[in-house]
């Protein structure tokens, strides 16, 4: 019934945007649906809105407990829906705002069984699970059930859907963007003569450089609530919640982007590559928060960094935006975000049972708890724990390099990612993890697996200097286990990193080594693996996910 699905607490019931129980219904009046993230009305067609339909929400609490996200990803998913409704109901929509024990389209089935004359209309779910859902629901209510285009993003998938295959890389889907939306580009020409200034953004992070802070937001009374109910409900959720201080409102989240523009953008390029122990952030936007829920919009974030680059007046000097900067941050939004979206669209629901190398070890628990002697492992995690979140490059090069370094199956990491991270939902965060990070696709995506040893690591951080192992030390119980854990990775997998170009070298310099090296190697990365304590309660990978 209704009446159980309608959720009145206290935060939402003292601003006035809930429908009664007993909803006025005329045949053919419309409502809304929309989604935990696509909370944007400019994203919704304008005739649709010109209309004031009924505005639907739905709080799932399957859709939490179903895999056991970070607890401030559930607090920012509801208080952000939240903060939104009200936002809606400020701008004259009725609204009504929805809970259901089961996932988003149970409350949905719901209400249009309850209400015969009611029609609906929601945007095509971004995620594969919530779209399922909808499309059993619209097939159930024939007629009833309106499906509209996801407006979330800027590429057209079904345009580049048939190109995702081994060959077709990011630098030539990126070019493509570049050239149809304008941005960079001096006619046919990219801005400044090269396409791509990959090159000149991997530099080490100056040991007395200035790192500018982002601003904690408190948490107001709506935010406040939603933390003590998920205290409350899901406890034993994954992550630390002492403190929350992400933006739930697009004017809060537009703020941030301004700031990063200010301050930030200008050494975002040079390193964007770079680790330092205690800071998650950098000089990293942060934004893929919310972009991937809706308040802000992909064109706009990149507008606002070329503006940044093309008017420099109202900057400091010392914080003058290079073009190497600019043209990585837009890579990154409408590149790379856009590219692996359409990964998804093409490579769905296959892509989930991906596992090239067919690794079988279990996650280790230190993935959970941060436990580790390694300090590079321990600091990305403790990020993880603290924010759910740590920049791409720990990310990249540590948790999931050592995941593969271990013969973690990139299944279990791929989960892992999903509900460890604020900014993840899967279309994003399954084609980094099992097609990039992992190289669980076999090459579809990337051109080669991303593993490294402990030189990289003590090359762009300072880890190294503050860990218990010996990052010069090559093999032995002192160290550094990605060192022998890397060439371990590279005999077992020769076949792979002998026909790839870019990484064949590697196995001629294996084969160059002694054979008491070669035995050193294998026995130290052996021992280490097996001293690992592993995940022994590994959850579902996905067959409890969809109904």
């Amino acid at each position: 019934m209704l009446e159980t699905a309608c959720l009145f607490l206290s935060a939402i019931a003292n601003h006035p945007i809930s429908a009664p129980l007993n909803l006025k219904l005329n045949s053919g009046d419309r409502a809304l649906l929309i989604l935990y993230d696509q909370l944007n009305l400019e994203a919704f067609p304008k005739e649709l809105l010109a209309q004031k339909p009924l505005i639907i929400f739905v709080e799932s609490r399957k859709y939490a407990m179903v895999i056991p996200h970070h607890k401030q990803k559930l607090v920012y998913i509801l208080s952000t829906q939240r903060h939104f409704a009200i936002a809606c109901h400020q701008q004259g929509f009725p609204v009504l705002n929805l809970f259901t024990e089961g996932f988003h389209a149970d409350a949905i089935d719901s209400l249009l069984a309850e209400y015969p004359h009611l029609a609906l209309t929601y945007m095509q779910p971004s995620e594969w699970d919530t779209r399922s859902q909808f499309e059993s629901l619209a097939h159930k209510f024939n007629g009833r059930v309106q499906k509209i285009a996801n407006s979330f993003f800027i590429a057209n998938a079904e345009k580049y859907k048939p190109k995702i295959k081994k060959g077709y890389r990011l630098e030539t889907f990126y070019r493509e963007l570049r050239k149809q939306t304008g941005y960079l580009m001096e006619g046919d020409k990219p801005m400044g003569g090269s396409w791509n200034y990959d090159k000149e953004n991997r530099k080490s992070l100056p040991k007395k450089i200035v790192i500018p802070e982002i601003p904690e937001i408190a948490p107001d009374a709506i935010t406040q609530e939603v933390i003590d109910l998920v205290k409350s409900y899901l406890p034993d959720a994954f992550g630390n919640l002492d403190r929350f201080s992400y933006a739930v409102t697009r004017e809060q989240a537009l703020d941030l982007a301004k700031l990063f523009m200010q301050s930030r953008l200008a050494n975002f390029g040079a390193y964007e590559d770079a680790i330092k122990t205690g800071e998650p952030f950098l000089f990293h936007s942060v934004l893929s928060v919310y972009l991937n829920n809706g308040l802000l919009m992909p064109q706009e974030i990149c507008e606002m960094a070329i503006a940044a680059y093309e008017d420099q007046n109202n900057l400091d000097q010392n914080n003058l935006v290079p073009l190497n900067s600019v043209e990585g941050f837009i890579r990154q939004i409408l590149g790379w975000r856009e590219y692996i979206r359409v990964y998804y669209e093409a490579q769905m629901p296959t892509a989930r049972t991906q596992n090239y190398f067919g690794f079988t070890n279990n996650l280790p628990q230190l993935y959970w708890n941060a436990d580790t002697d390694l300090a590079c492992m321990r600091d990305a995690v403790t990020n993880v724990l603290n924010y759910g979140y740590s920049h791409h490059i720990q990310r990249l090069m540590v948790l999931s390099n050592f995941s593969n370094l271990t013969n973690t199956d990139p299944r279990q990491l791929n989960r892992w990612f999903w509900l460890a991270y604020i900014d993840a939902y899967e279309w994003v965060e399954l084609p980094n993890v099992l097609g990039m990070s992992t190289f669980a696709d076999g090459g579809i995506l990337a051109s080669k697996p991303y593993v490294s040893g402990g030189n990289y690591i003590n090359k762009m951080s300072d880890c190294c200097a503050k860990c218990k192992y010996d990052v010069k030390e090559k093999v032995g119980d002192q160290a550094c286990p990605f060192n022998y854990l890397y060439w371990h990775f590279v005999d077992q997998h020769r076949d792979s990193f002998a026909e790839n170009g870019r990484v064949s070298l590697m196995v001629n310099t294996y084969d160059k080594k002694t054979d008491p090296d070669k035995q050193a190697i294998r026995d130290s990365a052996v021992k280490f693996i097996a001293s690992l304590d592993s995940d022994k309660m590994v959850q579902p990978l996905y067959r409890d996910l969809a109904r």
